[in-house]
């Protein structure tokens, strides 16, 4: 892998303990010298782009209007070079495992395996992606050389004992991808797989979730056997190595897992049933928590995360014979995220040793620690990574996802020392884009601002990327234009790490605002819930008190101010639009138009959190941008993938007819074959142009250097 490291970082990295934060990322003299353009070889220089060379060359920067600098981030470079990461696992040999999505491959997410090379673990025919409860994760795990992953197509499970051999169906065929599994795992004790089943064959809007365990005994394909049933969810089934019994994760209506869940043990009988249960945190109606990720030790005890009594999810333990749990680490800051997805692995165990490698969130920075459970010490470890995810841990080394301002999305190995207190070597594995190295002069790197709200003594965080460019400069007195981006969610947190979708803007002369408002995760439980009956208040208000702060500080130009979001990202954009006059033009990238509608068609997983974000009937008609099309005053572009189950197509085409008879120039692009979220390269690099050409044309005063065709706009063509 050595090749691949040099061309994201230098070759070697110190270790030191982490500075404390800082308000703009990356700031410590550590991480100045990761970001110097490493030396790359003969093959990575010849097809650097005629921009970056000229930019290495040292030429004065050209004065032209923001927003029409020639960029050689282009939208091929964003839709072709990012690859997505879908969980990872060690193997038997102790390699690492992971799943990676292809935009070449129209999004095809491949099992591929650690070696001299990379090599891919499942046929070219398969797929390793589930849609349980739709966003999926959790879809594969390892023991020894035995690979069990969930096939996207058909949606059941099969076993692949060797790279290149066939894999053997383990599930039942039940004449459509009606089942579906997410997080497994195989079980000490029995020869059986346990993982979590949903079940649609009797209702796609009401699927049944429970545990199962699938018998690994023999070829035949066997029907699983039910363990655990009767809650509207459950998640995380965790096997005892030592002794047999289990720990899970379950939840119900109206609760979403963040909001309040349970942990609970059970005792598995002799002929592999669970009889005694015991409920380890969560069920006293008295305490609101949300436990997540239960693991054991190699001793034996169960460790867990949960936000009780502070309100931010730190690190606990049972004690069984009393039944009560204890604090392992607690700080204010995040020690795990929303459970979105199956799969999140956020701390581990180093091999037999009774230390745990762990990460955490604190006011938009990631945090990378060793605790040694039995002396109670806490190592921090520095790393080139400012953002951290999953982890997944070994004897003396672990793997981690992460990232930087100047770092994509990455996988490392890191191998600690005999104490366990300090990095020997950091590597590269893995990397979502290894060949951005070439662009590195163009990178903006984000600064981390807290800004006041229109709550009084309130305060909200957000990314800010300036312009960047070493060929461009703007033109005297012009101020840049704002795209300000809203997350989905709600209830999620963007992060201040290298995104190409970003740098394709702020390259181009564009600032870029990426806001964490009010209920977005990553600052605790208090600041999460501030969009409980608020949404479409506080989110928009924060998006908009941001962007005048930006304004107020003159950093950007208040009459070319853009917003543009993805699902609930897209529903803070329209709301944005209809409630408020601070944008100029909007894009929404699957986003919600009617309230209603999407709580009557979304998913079961889904179904009540709406509910607690918006509030009565009545609020579901006053914050439905669908209800007020006369109140939009400014241009609209709307994407939508026509196999979205989360937000239905109809919700685009609503607002596309309203806003059409309305007279607003307003464009609709939708997508054949795209779900919630775009996969195929093509669709990516679309939706990127448009969105450009269509700002550039109604609010942007500039032409764009790029040669694109822009679609048709009503009401303006």
């Amino acid at each position: 892998m050595a090749s691949l490291l040099a061309s994201i970082l230098p070759a070697a990295c110190s270790t030191s303990a982490p500075a404390l934060l800082l308000r703009a990322l990356p700031r410590t003299p550590f991480r100045r010298a990761l970001a110097s353009p490493p030396r790359m070889s003969t093959s990575s220089s010849s097809a650097s782009p005629a921009p970056a060379a000229a930019a290495a060359a040292g030429e004065r920067p050209t004065a032209a209007p923001y927003g029409s600098w020639k960029s050689p981030i282009t939208a091929d470079v964003v839709s072709g070079a990012e690859k997505r990461l879908g969980g990872m696992a060690l193997a038997g040999d102790g390699r690492l495992l992971w799943i990676e999505g292809r935009p070449e491959e129209k999004g095809r997410m491949v099992i591929v395996k650690e070696d001299d090379k990379t090599v891919d673990v499942i046929p070219q025919e398969f797929a390793a992606r589930t849609v349980a409860q739709e966003y999926g994760g959790g879809a594969f795990a390892v023991q020894d050389s035995v690979v069990i992953f969930s096939n996207y197509k058909d949606q059941r499970l099969y076993k692949q004992t060797e790279i290149g051999s066939l894999p053997v169906p383990l599930t039942p065929d039940y004449g459509a991808p009606d089942v579906s599994y997410a997080d497994g795992v195989f079980d000490p004790h029995f020869s059986r797989y346990v993982t979590v089943m949903e079940d649609s064959r009797t209702s796609s809007l009401n699927p049944t979730t429970t545990i199962v365990s699938i018998n690994l005994s023999g070829g035949d394909v066997h029907e699983p056997k039910v363990l655990i049933s009767g809650n509207d969810f459950y998640a995380s089934p965790r096997i005892d190595q030592n002794k047999k019994r289990m720990a899970w994760i379950e939840w119900g209506h109206p609760n979403m897992p963040w909001d309040k869940s349970e942990l609970w043990v059970g005792y598995f009988s002799e002929s592999g049933d669970l009889t005694k249960r015991v409920c380890v945190a969560g069920g006293n109606s008295m305490l609101v928590e949300s436990p997540a990720e239960p693991k054991w030790s190699p001793k034996g005890e169960l460790f867990f995360i949960t936000d009780r009594g502070s309100g931010f999810w730190n690190i606990y333990k049972w004690v069984e014979h009393t039944n009560d749990i204890v604090p392992v680490y607690t700080l204010d800051a995040e020690f795990t995220r929303p459970l979105w997805v199956f799969g999140i692995s956020s701390y581990g165990f180093l091999g037999k040793s009774n230390h745990i490698v762990f990460t955490y969130r604190q006011l938009g920075r990631s945090y990378l620690g060793v605790l040694n459970c039995d002396s109670g010490s806490v190592s921090l470890l520095d790393t080139p990574f400012s953002d951290l995810s999953n982890v997944v841990a070994g004897n003396d080394y672990f793997y981690i996802e992460g990232a930087s301002a100047s770092v994509p999305m990455s996988i490392a190995k890191v191998t600690l020392d005999e104490s366990k207190t300090k990095v020997v070597s950091f590597s590269i594995v893995w990397s979502s884009s290894p060949d951005v190295v070439q662009y590195r002069p163009f990178f903006s790197a984000p600064e981390f601002i807290e800004f006041p709200t229109s709550s009084p003594g309130l305060k909200a965080y957000a990314y800010f990327y300036p312009p960047s460019n070493p060929l461009f400069q703007g033109l005297p007195n012009e101020k840049p234009p704002l795209l300000v981006k809203t997350h989905g969610g709600p209830t999620a947190e963007t992060r201040g790490v290298l995104d190409l979708s970003v740098q394709y803007w702020t390259s181009r002369g564009w600032a870029f605002l990426d806001v964490n408002y009010g209920g977005s995760t990553g600052y605790g439980r208090e600041y999460r819930e501030r969009l409980l009956k608020n949404w479409g208040i506080v989110d928009v208000d924060d998006c908009c008190s941001c962007a005048r702060f930006l304004v107020e500080n003159g950093k950007v130009d208040e009459q070319r101010l853009c917003i543009t979001g993805r699902s609930a990202g897209g529903y803070t954009t329209l709301a944005s639009l209809a409630f408020r006059d601070t944008f100029k033009a909007g894009a929404s990238l699957y986003g919600i138009g009617d309230l209603s509608l999407m709580r009557a068609e979304t998913h079961k997983f889904e179904s009540y959190y709406i509910d607690n974000l918006v509030g009565n009937e009545r609020a579901y008609y006053e914050k439905s941008p669908i209800n007020f099309v006369n109140d939009f005053a400014c241009p609209v572009i709307l994407f939508q993938g026509l196999d979205d189950k989360v937000v239905p197509p109809n919700q685009a085409r609503k607002i596309y007819e309203a806003l059409k008879e309305r007279g607003l120039p307003v464009a609709l692009v939708e997508y054949e074959g795209e779900q919630h979220g775009f996969r195929k390269a093509e669709n990516i690099k679309f939706t990127l142009e448009q969105q450009m050409v269509f700002f550039a044309r109604l609010v942007g005063k500039f032409e764009v250097a790029d040669d694109i065709t822009p679609i048709k706009i009503e009401n303006f063509d």
